[in-house]
């Protein structure tokens, strides 16, 4: 189950890579954020990211076709929800702990083992 947002242990190990790849990719992110949320499907979108193939979300933009370290899923966090990633009665924390998504990026750094909430700031235009 998962509870923490921002973990420091991201800051040395996946920072760097994360954001060489969000810099190229933070228009589109941002994009479908705010379409998932003008569209009515949720509140709280998620971009969970991974190098390897992995369940949560659908694809939204593989690293061969963009040449990027990660690839970016898309979902939101009802699916966290159903698939118990995210407890019902830890709910009210996550959503006081998710940043605006105007601001900020809500991603889900998965990596064997790891992983974690991390939330990235949208570049100012």
């Amino acid at each position: 189950m998962i509870s923490d947002f921002n973990d420091p242990e991201l800051s040395g190990k996946y920072l760097g890579t994360i954001t060489k790849d969000f810099v190229k990719v933070s228009d589109l992110l941002k994009e479908a954020s705010y379409q998932v949320r003008s569209r009515k499907f949720s509140e709280f979108p998620i971009f969970p990211i991974s190098k390897e193939e992995q369940p949560i979300g659908q694809l939204f933009l593989g690293k061969k076709e963009k040449d990027l370290d990660w690839n970016y899923y898309i979902t939101y966090a009802d699916e966290f929800i159903q698939r118990k990633l995210i407890a019902e009665e830890l709910f009210e924390e996550f959503k006081s702990n998710y940043k605006n998504p105007d601001e900020f990026c809500c991603l889900f750094v998965i990596d064997g083992q790891f992983t974690s909430f991390v939330f990235i700031p949208f570049p100012e235009d």
